[in-house]
């Protein structure tokens, strides 16, 4: 319940060192470590800040521009194919470039500083960097503008790696090329860059979460804990979410335990604001500044917040298969949970059970892996041995995914007995009524030919579903994924953050996972959220669209096409006649994509 607290206080742990884990999961958990110390420091917070002197930025007005290119070998990634020395020569014969350099890695800290000072030597007032992507490194490369007194927006990039050495590795003289071209159009584009100021705005320093499952909570909890008002969301009557259902965690944690404890802890919390039986429907403003309207009971209110978390969470599929509803000894996982939470005694009188894997899950209309089920399956199979070690417990599957250290546990399954199938999944796996008796029959594609196994009891591992008609993403202008769980902004960069600033996703809402992995991202989310709400005001990009009113008749185009909700109509006379609707950008949540002026059939916006 603590997955990255180590076992000493005020040490917390994160990445591989914890656990074999990929990078998503590695870059949730160093979140999650901030989160959790945050909480423990958020008294000291500023006491031992010190503000960066920011260099004056220089006035440009009325100078040529002095474009300097920067060339990046990043190693042999671009060097291994591209002929980067070519790229420099070819540079140096750009109209308008006074100085060309090549680096090895441009993105290290000695090459930042050498650049500011090579800006500063040969009063460079454009910049453009060749190298690898500006989604995760321009913001850095600005900053070194910012250094040497440039404004930040005479800046350009060139990805060369990902659009030349990566996708044209057989190719150098073609990816050789292509990288010329690139810089080219990056000078071409540069020379006519305009010095641009960035506005502000206020940040309202309340949060609020939607959903009271255990990601809820633990994002609630941690949020107060770092001194912020938090508004929470629930849309049943009942804290607790999915985790009700559950009766340990794969190391043997008793949840139930730990959910009461959790409950209690958020609802005698002054700092949090509990909403039940709620249901949002009308959400409006932007990053720091958004207002969200539920529904209580029949009674509407307004809620005034920074930032917005996502932890909606996700139900188990009722499946429509398998005599599931047909006959009170089919089961899914989560039945079973519960008659291990109530003690059910019947469980002491079976002798034999089967686990059917992956039902609904890895199929054609869900492709995707559930995740969880393995070792939910693997720990009920070692439940059902403990209440009963002369109990048959077959688990039938199609791949085993018990992940990470989970490995241990089904090592443990096959020590204490249990059998492990691999069913041919070309062959029908059907389950029937024989007489009184439950039949399942299958394919055992070891032995490849056909078995048949009559179980008191028949535990169907279903998948996890998203809500099939969930208002939320419509409100909150976030995507969704083709699975219907929420999209991240970066799978690997940004595994908690929406493309649009301002509002997170924890949970089951994000995707299938484990509670102490739901733990982490909701810590990771409210960490996340810090990050603005510590602030008084947000930085608001000038990198926006503009709408000509005089060429704009209001079609409402461009409104329908923008992903961010950032382009509204407007009713420019307030009679509320159709023609004099004409439509407003909203500066704090345009990104600048510039879908609204290509779609735009007056030519009426500008980038």
């Amino acid at each position: 319940f603590e997955p990255v607290a180590s076992s000493k206080p005020g040490i917390y742990v994160c990445g591989a060192f914890q656990a074999p884990k990929d990078i998503p999961s590695s870059v949730i958990d160093s979140s999650a470590a901030a989160g959790v110390v945050g909480s423990k420091l958020a008294q000291a917070r500023w006491s031992l800040t010190k503000t960066e002197s920011v260099p004056k930025e220089i006035d440009l007005k009325g100078k040529p521009s002095r474009v300097g290119v920067f060339v990046c070998r990043c190693g042999t990634n671009i060097a291994g194919v591209v002929d980067v020395p070519a790229v420099v020569e070819f540079a140096k014969t750009l109209a308008g470039v006074v100085y060309v350099e090549e680096n090895l890695f441009s993105c290290s800290q000695d090459t930042q500083d050498k650049m500011t000072q090579v800006i500063k030597e040969h009063q460079l007032n454009r910049v453009v960097v060749a190298a690898c992507t500006p989604k995760t490194h321009e913001p850095l490369f600005q900053e070194t503008l910012i250094n040497a007194g440039i404004n930040k927006y005479l800046f350009e990039m060139a990805n060369i790696r990902n659009q030349c050495s990566w996708v044209h590795k057989d190719d150098p003289e073609k990816s050789t090329q292509k990288a010329k071209d690139l810089v080219r159009m990056a000078v071409s584009k540069a020379a006519l860059l305009e010095p641009l100021a960035e506005s502000t705005m206020a940040v309202n320093h309340s949060a609020l979460v939607v959903g009271g499952g255990v990601a809820g909570m633990t994002a609630a909890k941690t949020l107060s804990e770092q001194g912020y008002h938090t508004f929470l969301i629930e849309k049943t009557d009942t804290l607790g979410g999915q985790a009700r259902h559950i009766h340990e965690t794969w190391r043997g944690e008793d949840v139930q335990g730990y959910l009461a404890g959790l409950i209690h802890s958020v609802q005698s919390d002054p700092n949090i604001d509990i909403f039940l039986n709620s249901q949002i429907t009308q959400v409006d403003g932007f990053i720091g500044n958004f207002k969200t309207t539920i529904t209580t009971n029949g009674q509407s209110n307004t809620l005034e917040h920074g930032v917005t978390l996502i932890a909606s969470g996700a139900a188990e599929l009722k499946p429509d298969q398998y005599l599931y509803g047909q006959d009170s000894r089919v089961v899914t996982g989560l039945e079973l949970q519960h008659r291990f939470i109530d003690n059910d005694p019947a469980l002491e009188s079976l002798n034999t059970a089967v686990f059917i894997q992956c039902v609904g899950s890895c199929i054609p209309e869900r492709p995707y892996c559930s995740r969880v089920c393995c070792t939910q399956s693997i720990k009920s199979a070692l439940e059902l041995k403990k209440i009963n070690p002369k109990m048959n417990v077959f688990v039938l599957y199609r791949d085993m995914r018990a992940y990470g250290l989970r490995e241990d546990l089904y090592r443990q399954a096959r020590s204490e007995g249990i059998a492990f199938i691999r069913m041919d999944m070309d062959k029908e796996l059907t389950v029937a009524v024989d007489r009184e008796d439950l039949k399942v029959t299958f394919a055992d594609r070891v032995l490849g030919r056909s078995m048949e196994i009559l179980p008191d009891l028949l535990i169907l591992a279903s998948a996890i579903v998203p809500d099939a008609k969930n208002p939320l993403a419509q409100l909150y202008k976030v995507s969704l994924n083709d699975d219907g769980f929420f999209a991240e902004a970066h799978v690997k960069l940004r595994p908690v953050d929406f493309a649009t600033d301002g509002i997170f996703v924890c949970g089951l809402a994000h995707a299938p996972k484990s509670l102490d992995e739901s733990i982490a991202q909701a810590q990771a989310a409210a960490a996340r959220a810090v990050t603005i709400l510590a602030k008084d005001s947000v930085q608001i990009s000038p990198l926006v669209s503009q709408v000509d009113v005089e060429k704009c008749d209001g079609c409402g185009v461009c409104a329908e096409v923008c992903p961010f909700g950032a382009i509204i109509l407007e009713d420019t006379v307030g009679a509320g006649n159709r023609a004099d609707f004409r439509s407003k950008n909203i500066m704090a949540l345009c990104k600048g994509c510039g879908l609204c002026a290509a779609s735009c059939p007056q030519k009426a916006i500008d980038m």
